[in-house]
């Protein structure tokens, strides 16, 4: 690999480019859910979780479900249900291995996000599934989160990808899994069709 002589390797370097952060915006970071914290969670259908394995090895999963699926169980934890999946598990394998997990909520048409980290701990405990239930089922496991930081992420992001303005998404385009995961195996069409036909069962019936 060919030498970057622009690569940035310290912190000094990067506050060069960056400059330092503002009282008011240092000020933001929070150890505590506060009010306002709690109701933005209550009203997002949507969080992404990041979690890292041992060797630091990462991934980023996605959640969703009625807004409030997340429960504040107090203003230091939160309580994330996992249901039925693909049972790779790639994210609760890796808080068994390293309990640090970084959370994304998000409420459509919004613009500003809410971050919160934290250490993360899974429990299968009756009653806690039990409270997390949607469509009459309980929860699979749970995803207990100790909250240590907690703020509000501005919405340039959302403005300069214009994410909440339909008439900026252009066309739509439908990812086939079925595809992808035929041709991967060198199968054809008729058996894309059948995976696709499956996943879209499944939607309907396992959520």
């Amino acid at each position: 690999m060919a030498h970057d002589a622009h690569r940035i390797e310290t912190v000094e370097e990067l506050r060069e480019v960056m400059g330092e952060p503002s009282p008011v915006t240092a000020m933001k970071v929070a150890t505590t859910l506060d009010a306002f914290a709690r109701a933005y969670i209550q009203r997002s259908p949507f969080v992404l979780m990041s979690s890292a394995d041992a060797q630091g090895h990462q991934d980023v999963s996605p959640k969703g479900d009625g807004p409030g699926f997340v429960v504040v169980e107090d203003e230091h934890t939160l309580l994330i249900p996992d249901r039925k999946g693909n049972q790779l598990v790639f994210g609760l394998q890796n808080l068994l291995q390293n309990p640090h997990i970084g959370l994304i909520f998000l409420i459509p048409g919004t613009g500003e996000t809410l971050r919160v980290n934290g250490a993360a701990e899974l429990t299968r405990d009756p009653a806690v599934l039990e409270r997390l239930s949607a469509r009459g089922k309980p929860a699979v496991l749970a995803i207990r989160v100790h909250v240590h930081e907690c703020f509000f992420h501005c919405a340039k992001a959302f403005l300069r990808a214009q994410l909440w303005k339909p008439e900026a998404w252009g066309e739509r385009h439908r990812v086939s899994l079925g595809t992808i995961t035929s041709q991967r195996f060198g199968a054809g069409e008729d058996v894309a069709k059948q995976l696709d036909d499956l996943i879209a069962d499944d939607y309907r019936n396992n959520l």
